[in-house]
């Protein structure tokens, strides 16, 4: 009998050790078109998704407080839209394609086939930007392969890891308007 409420007691407490630990956010949005013309009639459903993903962090506790409050911290948006045309289905990402500017020069990202390719006026080669199955990208260039992602504004971050120094230096490429 005391083995059993031992075993009772330890699965309780294993239970509710367990927290939250990420803000999770899913909106999806439905818009449904029909279109008439000489050909017929087209049905044109639209389903945009956004998820948002926020780890929790919280401040040091404070003596005598019950609440412990949160730390600000960053916050992944990923979209995924869904175009279904006549019950064809063709899924999209946020399409990143634009100029961005780093140190005083206009650079195109462009999507093909496999992600995105980087290219400015100057140089003949081209960068490219391939997607990895947590959202971010692997960036490759000259040989040297580095880290990418989009921040929330749209510019481009890339993370380079430098083994002279052991340390990683971040570029930023800001979205031009």
């Amino acid at each position: 009998m005391k083995n059993l409420i031992r075993v009772a007691f330890l699965a309780l407490i294993t239970c509710s050790v367990h927290a939250q630990n990420k803000n999770v956010l899913k909106a999806t949005e439905t818009k449904t078109t029909t279109v008439k013309n000489s050909q017929g009639e087209k049905k044109i459903i639209s389903t945009n998704e956004t998820k948002e993903i926020q780890n929790i962090e919280l401040e040091e506790a404070k003596p005598n407080t019950l609440n412990i409050p949160m730390k600000e911290s960053p916050v992944m948006v990923t979209q995924k839209t869904e175009l279904s045309v006549d019950g064809k289905t063709k899924y999209f990402d946020v399409d990143h394609s634009a100029y961005y500017m780093y140190n005083d020069k206009k650079y195109q990202v462009k999507g093909d086939e496999y992600g995105y390719s980087l290219s400015n006026s100057d140089s003949k080669k081209n960068s490219y930007l391939r997607k990895t199955s947590n959202n971010n990208y692997i960036f490759v260039n000259d040989g040297k392969v580095s880290s990418a992602y989009f921040d929330e504004l749209g510019n481009l971050i890339i993370d380079t890891y430098n083994e002279k120094t052991d340390r990683i230096t971040t570029e930023k490429y800001m979205i031009s308007k």
